[in-house]
């Protein structure tokens, strides 16, 4: 069962570095992209960004909609994951060629993406400079999602590997991450 997260803890559901699914929609079309270059940037509002490249067609649809999802895939979504970031959602229909199932979003147009961890829906700072030379997308969270088994409490739980986020290395490699869970004593 997925439950809302309470905004003053979306940032923890980046704070592990995990690679995302930029969700995206305008006009009717979709697209979906991975995104390793992501953080949280403040608690209050909860503040993101990411690095969208120009010549994607994510970038296209967050630029002309003003907003987007990030959602945090599993290491079962692996293949997914990297099939969608490498190929290009003006050349075929990524949903559809990944079996992509998505649900419709509380706050934004862009959907949330059936079996990942958690999503933070956005809505973008417009920053032209930062946009343009740097491809650096702000944004505020407006909505924030993880599903209970894995996120409770403003925590990540301890996770199989299957379940666990995923970090990307480049090259196809990734560690996952989310588990076990490690204490400090002080």
């Amino acid at each position: 069962m997925r439950r809302p997260v309470d905004l003053a803890k979306a940032s923890r559901l980046l704070n592990h570095g995990p690679t995302v699914l930029v969700a995206s929609a305008h006009g009717g079309r979709r697209d979906v992209m991975a995104a390793a270059w992501n953080m949280p940037l403040d608690f209050s509002p909860p503040k993101v960004a990411v690095v969208i490249d120009k010549s994607s067609y994510t970038r296209e649809l967050v630029e002309a909609s003003g907003e987007f999802v990030l959602a945090v895939p599993c290491a079962a979504q692996i293949e997914m994951v990297v099939g969608v970031g490498n190929s290009s959602g003006r050349e075929l229909d990524k949903f559809a060629r990944w079996q992509i199932a998505t649900e419709p979003a509380a706050r934004v147009g862009a959907p949330l993406i059936q079996g990942c961890l958690a999503w933070l829906e956005c809505r973008i700072y417009p920053e032209p400079h930062n946009q343009q030379t740097y491809d650096l997308f702000l944004a505020e969270v407006v909505a924030a999602w993880a599903e209970d088994w894995a996120f409770r409490d403003g925590h990540w739980q301890d996770l199989a590997p299957p379940q666990r986020a995923l970090h990307h290395l480049g090259g196809g490699n990734f560690l996952s991450t989310t588990g076990p869970l490690l204490r400090a004593r002080g």
